[in-house]
């Protein structure tokens, strides 16, 4: 049975309160040390039941509330502006699910978006689960968004002649067979180094010879690899490459090309590897020990 809207937001603010307790508690501790059982109860004030129990324990609201109201004395020291703001939106969140209010798609997709970053924030695990909430939210939204286009186009007549000397697309182009099929989920396609460094995710992403399948490699990736093969030969090639694009515009792609690249898969088993080698002058792929740093993990 699909979820409610509601739903997901109070699993999101459950996996909050997984995730921060241990955070909360760490950081009583570091800044109060034998006073910490003290000043919780004094930050807690009239909540008093909360106060006689372990943090692990509480919920998600006593958990907001005391880094609000604590953030000067406690929080202020290891996270920052973009932080505060979103312990505040989250608080604001959870008011709303507590009163049974309506949560469109959008808000939705808001509460869940700030929840994983907070999560991520304290380097808690449970922010992978709210953004796999948060995808398959996506899936959802974009599924009825096909079928409404789907139900719009078959109720609407189409105005014009088309061109006579233009064949229909399905004759010049064949889908790939997940599209063919109904398989395809938008949502799933999104890059995550961190997942494919995790051995998680699909294979699209994650099993290098299917990576490189599926992947055009443009003028300019391709000269990236290039010049990846040239510096790690000891043939030149740039130590410092800086992706200039925009949002959206494959700088996580590239990443995943470069730690693909260097996986020690056999080059016949990547597709368009062998004539990058070419270029750049080499017979084998060199060895190259990959190292993958995530800032918000």
């Amino acid at each position: 049975m699909a979820l409610s809207n509601h739903e997901r937001v109070g699993k999101a603010l459950d996996l909050l309160k997984q995730g921060l307790g241990p955070f909360v508690e760490r950081e009583f501790l570091s800044t109060y040390k034998d006073r910490t059982q003290e000043e919780l109860s004094r930050y807690l004030g009239e909540d008093r039941l909360n106060a006689k129990r372990p943090v692990a324990e509480w919920d998600a609201s006593p958990l907001i509330k005391i880094m609000c109201d604590s953030w000067h004395d406690v929080f202020r020291k290891i996270l920052g502006h973009a932080e505060r703001s979103l312990v505040s939106e989250i608080r604001e969140w959870r008011n709303k699910w507590a009163h049974q209010q309506t949560f469109s798609s959008d808000d939705t997709d808001r509460a869940l978006d700030s929840i994983e970053r907070l999560l991520a924030a304290v380097s808690a695990s449970q922010s992978d689960e709210v953004r796999r909430l948060k995808l398959e939210l996506r899936r959802v939204v974009a599924d009825e968004q096909a079928r409404g286009e789907r139900r719009k186009g078959a109720s609407t007549a189409i105005e014009g002649h088309a061109s006579s000397h233009l064949k229909p697309w399905r004759e010049v182009i064949t889908p790939h067979a997940d599209v063919a099929s109904g398989r395809y989920q938008q949502a799933e396609f999104a890059a995550d180094l961190w997942q494919v460094y995790l051995k998680e995710g699909s294979d699209e992403y994650r099993d290098p010879a299917e990576f490189f399948r599926r992947t055009f490699l443009t003028q300019s990736l391709h000269k990236l690899l290039v010049n990846a093969m040239e510096r790690i030969s000891g043939k030149g090639g740039d130590p410092v490459v800086q992706l200039q694009t925009n949002f959206g515009g494959g700088k996580t792609h590239s990443m995943l090309a470069l730690f693909h690249l260097f996986s020690g898969v056999s080059a016949k088993e990547l597709a368009g590897i062998e004539e990058a080698m070419q270029e750049a002058g080499i017979k084998t792929l060199p060895l190259a020990r990959r190292v993958v740093l995530v800032g918000n993990k």
